[in-house]
């Protein structure tokens, strides 16, 4: 009979609860339920999401402000790179390998450290397979070049080898490029 009881008190606990707003115990209908059903309770759990929401906006906010400009540089690069992975596929520019299996990255023709006005400049950078070609080869040029001549033209690759006019990326552009590419990327997997 004990058991029973203990049973019927077990059960009886898990489907009671108190409301997170006013304490008040009541019966879950559900169990992710969290206050008593209360309007008022209802409409404080409401005010208090939208405050927690409007407080973590501000902060992020205010982690913007402060972002130097090499900040701003750093994620737009990452962000940059994704949609050049995800514009090529897995395909290697270099040695042309397409292991889905392999991790990919984007290699610039002319090095980031080279030519840094060609950083962001999508002629310039195209997926490359991330250990052999790019870390190893430090991203075999000589097998680089043709492929990219087949890809863009003989034309734009002489372009791309005789521009080296500075560039400067000011944070608002920085700002705008990122909304952009990360449009972008959206699109290419919705593609996919």
């Amino acid at each position: 009979m004990h058991d029973v009881q203990r049973r019927l008190d077990t059960q009886r606990s898990q489907i009671l609860s108190r409301c997170s707003i006013c304490r008040a115990e009541y019966e879950r209908k559900y169990m992710s339920q969290p206050t008593c059903g209360d309007s008022i309770c209802k409409t404080e759990l409401r005010r208090q999401k939208e405050r927690q929401k409007a407080e973590r906006e501000e902060i992020r906010l205010r982690k913007e402000k402060i972002k130097s400009r090499r900040d701003w540089l750093d994620e737009f690069q990452t962000i940059f790179n994704r949609y050049i992975v995800l514009r090529d596929g897995k395909i290697c520019i270099s040695c042309g390998t397409q292991n889905p299996d392999i991790q990919y990255c984007a290699g610039h023709y002319r090095s980031r450290g080279a030519a840094p006005q060609h950083r962001f400049n999508e002629m310039n950078v195209h997926a490359q397979c991330n250990h052999h070609c790019n870390m190893r080869l430090s991203g075999n040029v000589v097998n680089y070049r043709p492929a990219l001549i087949k890809k863009i033209g003989l034309a734009a690759v002489e372009a791309l080898e005789n521009d080296n006019a500075a560039r400067y990326y000011a944070i608002e552009d920085l700002r705008e490029w990122i909304a952009k590419y990360k449009a972008k990327i959206k699109d290419l997997g919705r593609e996919t």
